[in-house]
């Protein structure tokens, strides 16, 4: 099958739940149904822009989104998510865990033989006093404080240990302060049928390989972006496993106008693919801010080669060699990346305040009718989301341009 780059666009922009954005209804079941779709939702603890990396996903996708209503799939009664290692530490659906535990196979000899042998009695003192107390934070353990290498770096026992055990399916996270992480044993956050239940390493490989292509919604086994693939297997398993994806009807081979060789989408949404194939069939186009790890912008290959929009996330870049800044968010009106914006909390004066903003050279929105509109509701979405009661553009030619249409418009 052939696909033209407009019709990628689309298909991607839809199957992503963003054609509309925040379309989903407003209630928790909605974080349930976006994670299915994704399949995994990254997570990284920085909150600069008033929300988490996973929250600003959600809210991209849920009407009226509430971060208690992903946290209570996570860490309520009725847990529905857990956080596991996949690409990087993952939000993934509870009933997934089989598929996932290959992470614990693969990490438990090396552990094992390694940290858990050196600080066996630390090991041992965590697991005894989480099985008394439990869920406990590494400030349960200070007595533990004696430095250990470990990732890389010196770190303290407690904490090293009870990530050693939480890495290999001893402990999980039962809930956060915050993110400080309180551990608790692994049989209490999961249920004990389906902790028993376990899978060969290769079918779980092959897993974990789909996983990717359910994330990105399109993406190839080599070729592409390699943080996309990281830990899902050399080059050659990928390409093999892939094939065996094909052949068991969970992948779609598409060839799509002016990208080298095959994209692959998950079979099951090829109705998407055809829902999507007339270009006067997509709603208005809406106006969103997509969050840096968003599964949609996981492949930065694709997107500077389907949507010519080059993002690199400069939060690890040194200041003096950052081109846009800190924490900046794609802007995606309808299935076109149209610039870049910078939004920062500031909880004492509950004020967004808009660091800089971008447009993509050559496009021009703001004379684009209905982008003035569009951009207004996703800037009052996201002011409501992350609590602010005003926003502050920055005094730029654009901020000034943005600040001064929205007046218009109301």
């Amino acid at each position: 099958m052939r696909v033209s780059a407009d019709h990628a666009r689309r298909f991607l922009v839809a199957r992503h739940l963003l054609a509309p954005p925040r379309a989903l209804p407003a209630e928790p079941a909605s974080v349930l149904a976006a994670v299915e779709r994704l399949g995994s939702l990254q997570f990284d603890p920085l909150e600069v822009p008033g929300a988490r990396n996973h929250d600003l996903v959600l809210h991209a996708r849920v009407g009226g989104y509430e971060r208690a209503w992903c946290e209570q799939w996570l860490y309520g009664p009725d847990r529905r998510l857990i956080e596991l290692y996949n690409k990087s530490l993952n939000l993934v659906p509870m009933h997934e865990l089989p598929h996932y535990r290959v992470t614990w196979q693969r990490n438990t000899p090396d552990i094992d033989n390694g940290i858990l042998k050196e600080q066996a009695d630390v090991a041992q003192a965590i697991l005894r006093r989480l099985k008394t107390d439990g869920p406990l934070s590494t400030a349960a353990f200070s007595e533990h404080g004696h430095a250990v290498e470990w990732w890389w770096a010196p770190t303290r026992a407690s904490r090293a240990v009870m990530e050693a055990l939480f890495v290999t399916g001893r402990i999980g996270i039962s809930r956060r302060d915050g993110n400080r992480r309180y551990y608790d044993l692994i049989e209490r956050l999961v249920p004990a049928e389906l902790l028993r239940l376990k899978e060969p390493e290769e079918d779980a490989m092959r897993r974990r390989l789909l996983s990717r292509f359910r994330a990105t919604g399109m993406t190839t086994p080599v070729g592409t972006q390699s943080e996309v693939m990281y830990s899902a297997g050399s080059a050659v398993e990928r390409v093999a496993r892939t094939a065996r994806l094909v052949e068991d009807g969970e992948l779609l081979p598409i060839e799509v106008e002016n990208l080298k060789g095959p994209r692959y989408i998950i079979a099951a949404e090829a109705p998407i693919l055809d829902a999507t194939a007339d270009p006067l069939g997509p709603p208005a186009p809406a106006v969103t801010f997509l969050a840096p790890l968003d599964p949609l912008v996981w492949d930065r290959r694709l997107l500077r080669e389907l949507w010519g929009f080059d993002y690199l996330w400069e939060v690890y870049v040194p200041e003096a060699r950052r081109k846009w800044g800190y924490y900046v968010l794609p802007i995606l009106f309808g299935n076109r990346f149209v610039g870049r914006i910078e939004p920062r909390i500031d909880r004492r004066t509950k004020t967004l305040q808009i660091i800089g903003a971008w447009f993509e050279p050559a496009v021009a929105p703001m004379e684009e009718p209905g982008f003035v509109e569009a951009l207004r509701d996703a800037i009052e979405a996201y002011r409501s989301f992350v609590g602010a009661t005003k926003v502050v553009w920055p005094r730029s030619g654009v901020g000034r341009q943005i600040a001064g249409a929205l007046r218009r418009s109301v």
